[in-house]
């Protein structure tokens, strides 16, 4: 406790995310911010990790520094909490715990926590006998929802399960209350809430059913037999099934006036085959009669009982290790099915070697307790070497002999196989797990018909048409973490080898990558020779010529890695298979549909279906949206694969992967800069599909997006020796390193440009290069070198008559000697500038030259002066149309006007300013703006606003290079902080 609590708060989530102190709601502010209360919201009283938060707030994509982003998100909301709260002070509500953040709320603060309590005290009065009371209970519970948990907020972060699970505790309650109603005849109450959640839930049978039943029960019979038709009619129209066996019995009852109570609905249906299709779901539906109340099937299903309580789980790994997520995820997902009369489905899909099988094993076996007809286990065989994938019909009919049904019962028709099968499970809580699957085709004959069962999945499919058509839950298992490598290592061979050897099973972990498989291998040879050091294993696996693949070669095609990922690769179209060779020919670390496009000298249409496939069966991952990658094993399977390609092929297409990226980049830095001068144009190959941008925004996105790949190409072409290609990546390149702040970067790609074009011999290039690594130089201080470099492109520009190449360096070397304090040669060079500019008649130069001389009077401490210029270039550049030309010349006003004491006008132009770097999507000069803007807020005193401006520069800064980041923070988080101008 602080003291500073104020009035009291109440949360909500059950709708959209508010809260409320005393009487007054609390604005949570931007989307991230509400999204993260959101989420403590939706885990009230437990905690939320780090990495959970991370991958709500960021989708995959997260910043630099993701744990201070979130400590400033919090900081933030304690604040909004508790405006009161002291600096630093934790405050009564957000509690950091050793992994994340907890919401210490109680049930009077929280409506899910109210919520959960009165549901859970009006199911306690429903099964002692009092549903009268339990309605009473159940409608206040219902009321506190006013919409979709979490709603307002967008849609991906809405899909997070913590959301949806309340939505489906609040579709169990309704389901629950509507019983209890029918139960005492008190269903007027809660018609009006199954009408808005049937609506909400057109194809759940169950709620559906319940409002048919209700109806009748208040004396709308009438009403109650249109809304069973209108149902059929929906189910007819979006599924293609008719209603099951709920849905029937509820008209049965209307049609002969018969509705009775929930409690004694089982006994009605006794004995009825479940012969129906496996209903089509979404989200947790419950298609049959309840499971628990359901009877076993009679001989009036053909004569065949079942005699057998089948056990056919496979054995559980003793050595597991890791998954926990995964494996709490399930459990999670199986939970919300508490009560419910509907089968879940559960599918675990990843690439070859990943560990499905003996994950899905090791869950199987602790939820197993929880099905106690039994476990039904049949291996699809959809990825296996030299065979065919299972038949459904045959996949049926081993089940049903496990079931005990003799080979003279089994029908020879598939259909009447499945709806043998549905009604020999129906009413029984059965597991059912169905190993290395095809497809979703090859398991949906498969699935039980009546709630009660779980269906467990594997596949290195995707199995998307399952989840949308049938309701399954996909988990996609991904690789190992370090730490739970580790633990598969520790388990296999002991925890003091490791330790006694920590570098050698460091390589190992490193080597293999985080796939299971490669691990289990190492690991098993490791332990058949325990006597070796674990670094004569490590001397092996680096010993070998051709990888890690020809290392882990064994005479069992289970324990042979190679053989192993070749059964998806032999799965794979001829075509699909082409672009998973031709990937290794890209440098990484990921790729787009258009640079595969080019490299395989297909369109972008037909780009998409091959990836989609690859996707599909787990060869690639989409690891942020349109690009993709795949892990180091299977790209050393597919190099080699690519060695059996003639080199004509593989030259070809790494020609068009070269001629893909200098086209787009080329086409980008015009957008980003258009008075960016071009290198010498190189026309692209047949084939090459280059990228299109709308606008500079765009066009800084993509620059942003592919910086790590082009940075690894230009050392790949260099290695090539295709030095043409090099050189124009680097020259395009160079706008964007430099405005974005990747002076690391922009060193080594324009230095390997510079040999290229020494190599080449092209003066012009060498001449650019010189002046681009000048100013890349001085952005990391190391003006000897720059000065050298500024000189040489001087030299040369003079030397090959490049008038504008020799003005653009003479006002970099002017800006170079604004960096050093040497401000009246900085005007002499800006000066000489200037005068060639105007000699050549080019108005946006002249514009840019002028706005450099203001930059130079403000550093000598000439703010009125410096105005007069910066106001001249925002009045000129209007006419050109660039935008960040215009924004520059904002901010730069906004910088004189804060010299100048001006700290309101200075902040409306850096409004302006921040617009405009907004909407070309200019990050780094975002961030700046941001910092210029809290220094000028804590002039004027705001130092509430002033840490607000610091934390999103922060957020904002934390991609790039520099130290901007430590100075920021600084500012943000000193008690107190000194009037900020330009010179400190």
């Amino acid at each position: 406790m602080t003291g500073h609590e104020g009035p009291a708060v109440q949360f909500a989530i059950m709708g959209p995310a508010r809260v409320w102190r005393g009487e007054d709601e609390v604005d949570l502010g931007p989307v991230q911010q509400r999204a993260l209360l959101a989420l403590l919201m939706a885990r009230a009283g437990d905690v939320v990790s780090t990495d959970e938060m991370t991958t709500l707030l960021w989708r995959g994509d997260p910043p630099a520094d993701p744990v201070n982003a979130i400590y400033r998100h919090v900081g933030v909301l304690r604040r909004l909490l508790q405006p009161q709260l002291p600096v630093r002070s934790v405050g009564r509500w957000l509690l950091r715990e050793s992994s994340g953040y907890r919401l210490a709320a109680d049930v009077a603060a929280v409506d899910l926590l109210r919520f959960r309590d009165q549901v859970r005290c009006a199911r306690q009065l429903a099964r002692a006998g009092d549903a009268e009371q339990a309605v009473t209970i159940f409608r206040e519970a219902l009321d506190l929802r006013s919409g979709a948990a979490a709603s307002g907020l967008p849609t991906d972060i809405r899909a997070h399960s913590a959301f949806a699970a309340i939505d489906s505790e609040y579709l169990a309650a309704v389901k629950h209350a509507a019983d209890a109603a029918l139960a005492c005849a008190a269903v007027s109450a809660m018609v009006p809430v199954l009408h808005r959640v049937a609506a909400e839930h057109p194809l759940d049978e169950a709620v559906q059913a319940r409002l048919v039943l209700c109806l009748a029960a208040s004396g709308q019979r009438a009403e109650a037999l249109d809304m069973w038709h209108e149902v059929r009619r929906v189910l007819a129209d979006e599924l293609g099934v008719s209603p099951g066996a709920e849905l029937r019995a509820a008209q049965q009852k209307v049609l002969v006036g018969t509705v009775v109570p929930a409690e004694r609905e089982g006994a009605a249906n006794a004995g009825a085959p479940a012969q129906d299709e496996a209903p089509p779901t979404e989200g947790v539906r419950a298609p049959g009669f309840s499971a628990a109340l359901a009877p076993r099937p009679s001989d009036s299903s053909g004569g065949v009982r079942v005699v057998t309580r089948p056990a056919q789980l496979p054995p559980d790994l003793a050595p597991f290790a890791g998954r926990q997520r995964e494996l709490d995820l399930a459990t999670g997902f199986l939970s919300l099915y508490d009560g419910l009369d509907a089968t879940a489905i559960v599918a675990i899909q990843g690439m070859a070697g990943v560990g499905k099988s003996t994950t899905a094993v090791h869950w199987a076996r602790q939820v197993a307790h929880r099905f106690p007809d039994g476990q039904l286990y049949v291996n699809l065989r959809g990825f296996e070497p030299g065979a065919q994938a299972v038949d459904p019909g045959d996949a049926i009919r081993v089940l049903l002999e496990a079931l005990g049904v003799t080979a003279d019962q089994i029908p020879a028709a598939l259909n009447a196989r499945v709806s043998l099968y549905r009604t020999l499970l129906a009413g029984r809580r059965i597991l059912v797990f169905l190993d290395n699957a095809r497809d979703a085709v090859q398991v949906r004959p498969l699935l039980p018909g009546g709630g009660g069962c779980l269906v467990l999945v594997t596949s290195r499919d995707r199995l998307l048409g399952l989840a949308a058509v049938d309701g399954a839950r996909v988990i996609q298992l991904g690789l190992l973490a370090d730490t739970e490598a580790r633990e598969l290592l520790t388990r296999r061979l002991g925890e003091a080898r490791l330790a006694a050897e920590p570098a050698a099973a460091a390589h190992i972990i490193a080597t293999c990558a985080g796939l299971p498989l490669a691990l289990a291998l190492v690991a098993s040879r490791a332990a058949a020779r325990p006597r070796f050091p674990l670094s004569a294993v490590v001397a092996e696996l680096r010993g070998s010529r051709h990888g890690l693949l020809d290392t882990l070669r064994d005479r069992d095609p289970m324990g042979d890695l190679e053989a192993v990922l070749s059964w998806s690769y032999d799965a794979l179209s001829r075509q699909a298979a082409r672009v998973l060779r031709l990937t290794v020919l890209h440098p990484g670390p990921d790729i787009t549909r258009s640079a595969v496009a080019s490299l395989a000298g297909v369109g972008v249409r037909e780009a998409d279906r091959l990836l989609h496939e690859l996707v599909r069966t787990n060869m690639l991952v989409e690891h942020r949206p349109g690009r993709f990658t795949c892990h180091d094993l299977l790209r050393e399977y597919a190099a080699k694969r690519i060695a059996h390609d003639s080199a004509a092929e593989r030259s070809a297409a790494g020609l068009r992967l070269l001629d893909h990226y200098v086209c787009t980049a080329r086409t980008a830095a015009h957008l980003l800069s258009p008075w960016w001068v071009e290198a010498e144009p190189m026309a692209a190959s047949a084939g090459v599909v280059c990228e299109e941008f709308a606008d500079a925004g765009h066009a800084l996105v993509w620059f942003s997006a592919e910086r790590v790949v082009l940075r690894e190409l230009v050392a790949h072409a260099a290695r090539k020796g295709a030095h043409g290609h090099v050189w124009r990546l680097a020259w395009a390149m160079e706008r964007f390193l430099d405005r974005q702040g990747h002076a690391n970067d922009a060193v080594k790609i324009l230095g390997a440009g510079l040999s290229a074009a020494l190599r080449e011999g092209n003066r012009s290039a060498q001449a650019h290069l010189h002046r681009a690594l000048a100013r890349a130089n001085t952005r990391l201080g190391r003006h000897g070198t720059a000065r050298r470099h500024i000189r040489t492109s001087l030299t040369v520009f003079a030397e090959i008559g490049d008038s504008l190449g020799l003005a653009h360096a003479h006002r970099c070397h002017g800006w170079i000697m604004d960096q050093l304090g040497r401000y009246e040669a900085s005007l002499g060079e800006a000066r000489q500038a200037l005068v060639l500019y105007r000699s050549l008649g080019n108005r946006v130069a002249e514009i840019s030259a002028l706005h450099a001389l203001g930059w130079t009077h403000l550093l000598r401490g000439e703010p009125r002066l410096a105005e007069g210029y910066f106001a001249r270039s925002i009045t000129s550049i209007k006419a050109y149309r660039d935008p960040y030309a215009e924004a520059s010349a904002w901010y730069s006003l906004g910088c004189s006007r804060q010299e100048m004491g001006q700290y309101d006008a200075a902040l409306e132009c850096y409004r302006t300013a921040l617009a405009g770097y907004r909407d070309g999507a200019d990050h780094y000069n975002e961030a700046t703006v941001l910092d210029r803007m809290g220094d000028a807020l804590r002039a004027l005193g705001d130092l509430a606003g002033a840490h607000r401006m610091w934390g999103d520069a922060l957020d904002v800064m934390a991609q790039f290079d520099g130290a901007a980041t430590d100075a920021i923070r600084a500012k943000r988080d000193a008690d107190s902080v000194p009037e900020a101008g330009l010179f400190g």
